[in-house]
């Protein structure tokens, strides 16, 4: 059972990101702000959830929430600051879009940059644990499986409607049979030792 608050008398919001790992695509974030009455029987975290799932809950989340803030760091960021950065960046950019301020943050994870003006408390795995770190973490999935699957009708080829930029093995041999896209992570090791051995 998720917990629906770490400070009973704060105004919370949890914070999660989604594409750290992948290989191509922006890194997104969101902050959500639930009512401390909320409850939903399916709400939980979105890797355990089905796709259909998670599109079902979205809508529920967005419309419930008190407020609710989703922020895109892309591939040429990512390159620059890097991807620990680009995931407190894409953090702090839902932050900045919340309607209803914060007295507190619940971070998914064991790092955060802090945010100006506002304490945070870091849980690791707290998306499986807080029912607001659960809600960020649908909306940072879907929103960005949303963008992947507008880039995938662009490139067709690499499959991205099925793994959404993730280091499968089509994927990879994609990237090696047709190449990089504009919006791969050049910093990122595009290719394993196995597939650049075959050459």
């Amino acid at each position: 059972m998720l917990l629906p608050y770490l400070n009973e008398n704060l105004i919370e919001a949890g914070c999660d990101e989604a594409g750290r790992g992948c290989l191509a695509g922006p890194v997104v974030a969101a902050a959500v702000v639930l009512p401390k009455d909320f409850r939903h029987e399916l709400l939980n975290d979105s890797k355990k959830l089905s796709e259909k799932q998670r599109d079902k809950l979205r809508p529920i989340v967005e419309k419930e929430a008190l407020a609710w803030g989703v922020g895109f760091v892309d591939f040429d960021e990512i390159d620059k600051i890097n991807i620990l950065n680009a995931s407190f960046l894409a953090m702090h950019r839902a932050i900045e879009q919340l309607k209803v301020l914060p007295a507190h943050l619940l971070i998914d994870g064991n790092r955060f940059k802090p945010y100006e003006g506002i304490d945070h408390t870091c849980v690791i795995k707290g998306d499986g644990k807080y029912l607001s770190i659960a809600a960020a973490s649908i909306l940072a999935k879907t929103h960005r499986d949303e963008y992947m699957q507008k880039m995938h009708e662009q490139y067709p080829v690499y499959a991205w409607d099925k793994n959404k930029g993730y280091p499968t093995k089509a994927h990879r041999h994609a990237i090696k049979a047709h190449g990089p896209t504009p919006i791969h992570r050049m910093s990122f090791r595009l290719l394993d030792e196995q597939l650049s051995l075959d050459l």
